[in-house]
């Protein structure tokens, strides 16, 4: 395999056997098995990524990727571009939901900017590597070139490197991007062969004719792109974001590492399905946060075999999801490294 593929490269195997004694200790626990749902399935799965059966996270990481997208300039957005930068200061600053969770939660956060439509090099705290300045109107023309798309998939690929380096253990991506659920329905509907109108929700907030105009702009740029469309590669250049194209580089970097990840919502759920059609054993290294009320989100994480830990009706994106739902991942591992087992407790197990 080439450095020019690294995409292609194989994914870090799971722990068996771990994943085997953390069941067995799941099921010595003072309960009845199976009791605590989806809390006992994700701490096992941890286990087997960190091949314990006492899984642990000590140094866990959120990064941000932030880039513009040139379809909002045919109204699918109720928010200006200007947003874009004006959040970016806000994460840094601390004032975004995102922030305030990953401070309370002693998670570093990282946020980088992938290239807005603006200029935002005068912000500080912000990783800067912009690719371009947003992507094209993709009902126009591709998103962006071949060469472009590879650029922000290398891009994810050293954010994660980064971090792995500087001992992170557990990552969560999120995104920021004025029009990029529009880029997430597109992404979503081809990756599904679906009608992405059935996939196109509010984003930012669009309702009745606005929605109806966002649904008519999206299935005019999925038609133009499809005839183009040879690869998921294709897509992300056809349809994609550079936010979405380096998360997906991210996902798959982490799965060649090792590195456990906390899938937010619906635009980074686009993304890891995109990954796991370019290298499938990354869908091994994912985790499911929350299930997102974007009405797209669903048939995402049915097509990914995913099971969320929560279901709270959000619908904000920028890694908020995976940081609410972290807590509760965080609940499973108490439990499941500290609960009495019926030997210790002096309880007796039911019948055999």
């Amino acid at each position: 395999m080439t450095e020019n593929t690294w995409w292609l490269n194989a994914a870090a195997e799971l722990s068996e056997p771990a994943r085997q004694q953390a069941q067995a200790h799941q099921n010595q626990l003072t309960k009845p098995q199976g009791s605590l749902g989806r809390l006992e399935n994700v701490a096992i799965a941890l286990a087997a990524m960190q091949n314990t059966n006492k899984p642990q996270i000590h140094r866990p990481h959120m990064l941000i990727f932030a880039g513009d997208h040139g379809i909002v300039a045919q109204g699918v957005s109720a928010f200006p571009q200007s947003v874009t930068i004006a959040m970016l200061s806000n994460f840094v600053n601390g004032g975004a939901a995102v922030a305030t969770l990953c401070k309370k939660q002693s998670v570093e956060l990282g946020v980088i900017n992938c290239g807005t439509a603006n200029p935002c090099e005068h912000l500080a705290h912000i990783i800067h590597h912009p690719i371009m300045a947003g992507t094209h109107d993709f009902s126009l023309q591709a998103a962006m070139s071949a060469e472009q798309t590879v650029q922000a998939l290398n891009l994810g690929k050293a954010q994660v490197e980064r971090v792995h380096n500087n001992g992170c253990d557990f990552l969560m991506l999120g995104e920021m991007g004025i029009g990029n659920t529009s880029a997430a329905s597109c992404l979503s509907a081809l990756l599904l062969e679906r009608d992405v109108s059935s996939l196109t929700g509010p984003g930012t907030g669009v309702a009745g004719d606005a929605l109806i105009h966002k649904k008519n702009i999206l299935t005019t740029s999925v038609a133009r792109a499809k005839p183009l469309i040879s690869s998921p590669l294709a897509m992300l250049e056809q349809v994609g974001g550079l936010e979405i194209a380096a998360i997906t580089g991210a996902y798959i970097r982490a799965s060649q590492l090792g590195l456990p990840c906390f899938v937010d919502g619906f635009i980074t759920s686009a993304a890891a399905l995109l990954a796991v059609r370019l290298n499938p054993a990354v869908r091994d290294w994912l985790l499911f946060s929350h299930y997102s009320a974007e009405c797209g989100h669903g048939a995402l994480l049915t097509a990914l075999d995913a099971e969320p830990l929560l279901n709270l009706g959000m619908r904000l994106g920028e890694g908020s999801g995976a940081a609410v739902a972290y807590a509760t991942l965080q609940q499973a591992l108490t439990i499941h490294n500290n609960m009495a087992t019926f030997a210790q407790a002096a309880v007796e197990n039911k019948a055999p």
